[in-house]
């Protein structure tokens, strides 16, 4: 079962990037003749950089654990992780830059973007008080803190559970991007994410069992 999981992981993974390196420059707006630059408090805009930095946790958490065990599952998990997600985030970047838009915008609240959705949007503040996170999923910084002090068994533990909870709420955002956004390339780009995302979750929880532990509620 692990193998085939693997494989079914890997597969999405490298279907996600060939299709993400092959749309990159229609989401500049040229997919349709009528397409318009999103605005900088565009849902587009919005997800893009809000996912950016969802996605550069990720890539720390991976690179921790990486150097906190030498279990080989973990390992190439959390490499695969690192490296999808960095390659994402250069997207969601250069998209930003296509549009001329910040890669920060101060006077917006995280999450501000997807507060309007039906389906149960993040408010930024609120989220962030509950937790001290910036975002969904996000691991608070004592989490971080946790999970660099630990060693072997226990860092693969803190950081499938930490991650399982991380992917839930990208998950989460990239739905409310296939949802509101308006660029073709970059509402694929979710849906991918969250094909992706759902099956590591998946895996990890398998991995955890493994282990002798649960994912956190």
């Amino acid at each position: 079962m692990t193998r085939t999981h693997w494989a079914a992981v890997v597969a999405v993974v490298l279907a996600l990037l060939f299709a993400g390196a092959a749309t990159v420059a229609s989401a500049g707006g040229g997919d349709s003749a009528t397409a318009a630059t999103p605005t900088a408090d565009s849902a587009d805009a919005g997800f893009a950089r809000d996912m950016a930095v969802h996605h550069q946790q990720a890539v720390e958490m991976s690179f921790i654990v990486r150097d906190g065990t030498q279990d080989d599952e973990v390992r190439r998990l959390a490499y695969d992780i690192a490296n999808t997600q960095a390659n994402q985030r250069g997207m969601m970047l250069g998209w930003l830059d296509l549009w001329g838009l910040p890669k920060v915008a101060a006077d917006r609240e995280p999450m501000a973007w997807m507060a309007g959705d039906a389906k149960g949007g993040h408010g930024g503040t609120g989220h962030q008080a509950e937790d001290g996170s910036l975002m969904p999923g996000m691991a608070t910084k004592v989490d971080v803190e946790r999970l660099d002090k630990a060693v072997g068994k226990q860092a693969e533990i803190e950081y499938l559970q930490l991650m399982i909870v991380h992917h839930n709420g990208g998950i989460s955002m990239a739905k409310g991007c296939v949802e509101l956004c308006t660029v073709g390339a970059e509402r694929d780009l979710a849906a991918g994410m969250v094909a992706a995302q759902e099956s590591e979750v998946a895996l990890m929880v398998d991995l955890l069992h493994k282990r002798g532990a649960d994912a956190r509620s």
